[in-house]
């Protein structure tokens, strides 16, 4: 049986990257007495799957993960269990149940909403309105995206689906490709907005939340733990 686990991420434990996230997980998930299944072979290891890993200094309240059990309680006792286990930092949001042909996490991933925020000594001096404008008004915008592997070039305009402003709020809100194929950073987005109105996007100016992780297609995205039940 597999079971999808929804939590938040926040405070300082932003600063804490995907892999030691999986490394607390594991222990937390001991320490809750799950009754978690394991690999085989020489190394077993717990069998779990995120869905898309967190940049380090990221907020979030959508992230996602599988895990596959061998038995079940209920959602709120696996809930109150792992939440009994967890720091400050980091809170268990929703436990339920896959059905056995749903895809995995990471697989299923498609869409990401985030709000994005400026620290108070940096907000911009520019119409937030004025820029995500003249920004969408753009059939194509070309921009440069390095990996480990190899530097592409890619239209980052294609992946946006949704973008609006708030100036007196000073926020910016995006919904945006979040599969593997075409991973769009809300970073990149607020860059271009930037470059729009012939400013520059400071390192640390900004504060980052993803909001949801989506699963389903263009016009019909729906949260990655929406066909998921309660048990």
């Amino acid at each position: 049986m597999t079971v999808r686990i929804k939590f938040r991420k926040f405070g300082v434990l932003k600063f804490i990257g995907h892999l030691d996230v999986m490394r607390y997980f594991q222990k937390a998930i001991r320490r809750a007495g799950i009754d978690v299944k394991y690999s085989m072979g020489f190394s077993p290891h717990q069998l779990m799957s995120f869905a898309a890993p967190l940049g380090v200094g990221l907020l979030s309240d959508g992230e996602y993960f599988d895990l596959e059990v061998n038995s079940l309680t209920s959602s709120e006792d696996m809930k109150k269990r792992l939440n009994e286990c967890m720091v400050e930092g980091m809170e268990i949001l929703s436990v339920k149940l896959l059905d056995e042909k749903a895809g995995n996490a990471m697989a299923s991933v498609q869409a990401a909403s985030y709000t994005v925020r400026f620290y108070e000594e940096k907000l911009p001096v520019f119409s937030l309105k004025d820029a995500v404008k003249r920004l969408m008004d753009k059939d194509k915008i070309p921009v440069v995206k390095t990996t480990k592997k190899s530097t592409v070039e890619m239209d980052l305009r294609e992946g946006i689906y949704e973008l609006s402003a708030d100036d007196d709020k000073k926020e910016v809100t995006m919904l945006v490709n979040a599969s593997s194929s075409g991973n769009i950073k809300p970073n990149f987005v607020i860059k271009e907005l930037y470059h729009e109105m012939g400013e520059v996007l400071g390192d640390f100016d900004i504060i980052i939340t993803r909001n949801e992780t989506y699963t389903g297609t263009l016009n019909n995205f729906v949260p990655l733990d929406f066909e998921a039940t309660l048990f």
